[in-house]
């Protein structure tokens, strides 16, 4: 009895605790309406304003509800044309400051703009145009449309576990966050975001999410409120905790080496295209009783996921398995100096080697396409010679 009462008191306190974090906002936008002509004179009336979506630093989707507590943002409407104004004054535009890294979908779920850089602009709701002689003198109304803000987090690290790895106590070692951290699962329900820095002034940024559950690509546990924000990270960081871990006595107690397998299906399931973005595994919590030798038991293992695969059901085995670029047994309790600057370290160079050898793709592919489009000119021009001749 206690215990359920105490289950109820958590599940408020984190129903209140979500309701002041948003990651997705419904807004209606609407373009003014143009103003009418004058035939008299062959006036034209003002075009309706404009509504834009500009994504700015320092916003959150929070302070965009705040700001447009009706959900509604309408421009003004285009002023008439008259004897003494022939051209009618434009309507006003109206320009919804957003996040970085918001996506704006229509209500019908087509993408309207992909937001990821200080001062991108995007049209969500085009004014009308002014009365004139093609519209019969009458202005023409301007677009209306339900639009869904829907922010994915930008950070370098995606960290990713599931609950009670011990994510919160790492994003704390390593950068000056202050997430909630206690010893039961569950405590981080939104997402933190931690910079991690270096002597030479370089920053890298890294986004602790909610833990996962199994299930969570069809949205068990909020897995896809989640999960979306793993996608725009340069690198995804597992961690697992050495000892297993069991969500409840209802669920199963799933062995630290399952809990790496069912990560990478999680996140396969959800979507493929994760895989392809380089990943580091962290095991935790190593200063608990029997973590070396634990470790040491599967390590090998860890290494060479696809040979091992067979000896679990099919239901939990990814297709495509996650080739890690390290793998680092920590204690990210212990506050340890030396293994957390390792870790940062690592974190580090990994990153820059794969923006080199994505660069180096880059410049490939780029190199490959300047070849085709050549040969391509030289066809032409070869093509054009015989036919004037």
């Amino acid at each position: 009895m206690v215990f359920t009462s105490y289950c109820l008191r958590s599940e408020k306190k984190v129903r209140r605790y979500l309701r002041g974090f948003i990651d997705s906002l419904r807004l209606t936008v609407k373009g003014g309406t143009g103003g009418n002509g004058l035939p008299k004179y062959g006036g034209v009336g003002g075009q309706g304003g404009n509504v834009f979506c500009i994504a700015k630093e320092n916003i959150t989707l929070n302070k965009v509800k705040e700001k447009w507590t009706t959900k509604r943002v309408y421009a003004g409407h285009g002023g008439n044309s008259h004897a003494k104004a022939i051209l009618g004054e434009s309507g006003k535009d109206e320009n919804i400051e957003v996040p970085l890294g918001i996506r704006v979908y229509r209500d019908d779920g087509k993408l309207l703009a992909d937001l990821n850089e200080e001062g991108a602009k995007a049209l969500v709701a085009r004014g009308g145009y002014g009365g004139s002689h093609r519209s019969g003198w009458l202005g023409i109304k301007g677009q209306s449309n339900i639009i869904r803000l829907d922010l994915r987090l930008i950070a370098d690290i995606g960290l990713v576990g599931f609950p009670n790895a011990g994510k919160s106590t790492l994003l704390k070692a390593v950068s000056r966050a202050k997430p909630k951290i206690a010893s039961y699962p569950f405590t981080t329900i939104k997402p933190n975001i931690g910079i991690m820095e270096y002597p030479n002034l370089r920053s890298i940024s890294m986004a602790d999410l909610p833990g996962l559950i199994e299930g969570a690509h069809a949205n068990i546990g909020m897995g896809h409120k989640f999960l979306k924000h793993v996608e725009r990270t340069k690198m995804l960081l597992l961690i697992v905790d050495i000892n297993g871990f069991q969500l409840s006595p209802k669920h199963k107690y799933r062995s630290c080496l399952e809990n790496i397998i069912l990560l990478n299906k999680e996140l396969e399931l959800y979507k493929k295209e994760l895989l392809e973005k380089p990943a580091t595994l962290i095991i935790n919590k190593m200063d608990t009783p029997n973590a070396t030798k634990n470790y040491d038991e599967i390590k090998d293992k860890i290494s060479h996921l696809s040979e091992i695969l067979k000896d679990y059901p099919e239901e939990m085995c990814p297709e495509t398995p996650l080739i890690f670029d390290d793998i680092l047994p920590i204690s990210a309790k212990s506050g340890d100096e030396k293994q957390i600057q390792y870790v940062k370290e690592r974190l580090k160079d990994i990153l820059d080697l794969n923006d080199e050898i994505s660069k180096k793709k880059d410049m490939e592919e780029n190199a490959k396409l300047i070849q085709t489009l050549k040969e391509e000119i030289a066809e032409k021009a070869q093509g054009s010679q015989q036919f004037h001749r």
